[in-house]
């Protein structure tokens, strides 16, 4: 029998595992020494890229210090406790660490509107919550785009204080296990609430959690052409970043983006975090990834 397919296996499973993958939630700050630039020593940028745990092997070799992977699809598959048992086991065999998650909720799960449904998203929240410590991971991104829209002729000012109950009722179950929660300002397109690192920042300033923080998307920033300015007036609120062109959300090299202004933002607050590349369409993923990992270093190290 597999240690997932019994409760009491499984616990004992996870016992005889937990020091390993607690040590896996500090490693990235510590591997961020590799990315530390001379002129600046607290400034360190750890290198990430959100893809299925499939591609953790090929990450390492390329020099990355995590990866990002999916609520849904690594720690609440369809397939349920079961996939999510074999996940942990590669998890703890690989010993690549996953700093953080995206997709928070589905977009049927509503945190607002007539349809808001606050409880069965707690629900989904706290099992996230609780197996990302399981495997020792720091951060759930709350993006969620399409959970958060407001629907047309509803009261914005009503819909705002939805959403902040909800992340309210979020922090005391992030500070139980642990994990921090980020939120994730978006580009217009995806969604109409929280276009801006300042339109976050009122969500994190109302939650008043040291578990609920901020996450800087410098591609979503691109698209609402945000200035590189907010990031150092928000810098504080800060923990984690993601990266990816403006056109069509390509890694850095694709189309030639130049980050260097954001990334200077992000040295002149001493960012200590991760720098994930997330894009959701590839051409030729192992080719793509190298190249873009290649470029940020390069234009972290010319800040």
């Amino acid at each position: 029998m597999k240690p997932y397919d019994d409760p009491a296996s499984r616990r004992k499973f996870l016992k005889t595992t937990a020091g390993a993958l607690t040590g896996l939630a500090a490693y990235p700050a510590l591997a961020a020494a590799g990315f530390t630039n001379p002129g600046n020593p607290m400034y360190s940028i750890s290198l990430g890229v959100f893809a299925s745990y499939d591609h953790a092997r090929y990450l390492r070799e390329l020099g990355c210090t995590y990866i990002e992977e999916s609520v849904g699809g690594f720690l609440l598959p369809k397939d349920g406790e079961a996939k999510f048992g074999q996940n942990l086991q590669e998890l703890h065999n690989l010993k690549f660490p996953i700093w953080s998650y995206v997709i928070l909720l589905p977009g049927e799960l509503k945190t607002l509107g007539p349809d808001a449904n606050h409880e069965a998203i707690l629900n989904r929240t706290e099992l996230a919550l609780k197996r990302a410590k399981e495997c020792g991971s720091s951060y759930i991104v709350f993006g969620s785009g399409a959970s958060r829209i407001i629907p047309d002729g509803y009261d914005r000012n009503k819909a705002k204080a939805q959403h902040i109950e909800v992340c309210r009722k979020m922090a005391p179950l992030a500070e139980k296990y642990g994990v921090t929660i980020a939120i994730e300002p978006l580009n217009r397109g995806e969604t109409n609430f929280i276009n801006s690192l300042a339109e976050g920042v009122e969500i994190v300033e109302a939650v008043r959690s040291p578990r609920v923080q901020l996450l800087c998307d410098i591609y979503h920033m691109l698209k609402e052409d945000e200035s590189p300015k907010e990031i150092v007036k928000y810098g504080k609120y800060i923990v984690h970043c993601h990266i990816a062109e403006k056109q069509s959300r390509t890694p850095p090299g694709v189309m030639g983006d130049d980050f260097r202004p954001y990334l200077k933002a992000l040295k002149q607050i001493s960012y200590k975090g991760g720098l994930s590349i997330e894009c959701f369409k590839y051409n030729d993923f192992d080719k793509e990834i190298k190249t873009g990992i290649e470029v940020l270093r390069k234009q972290i190290s010319e800040v």
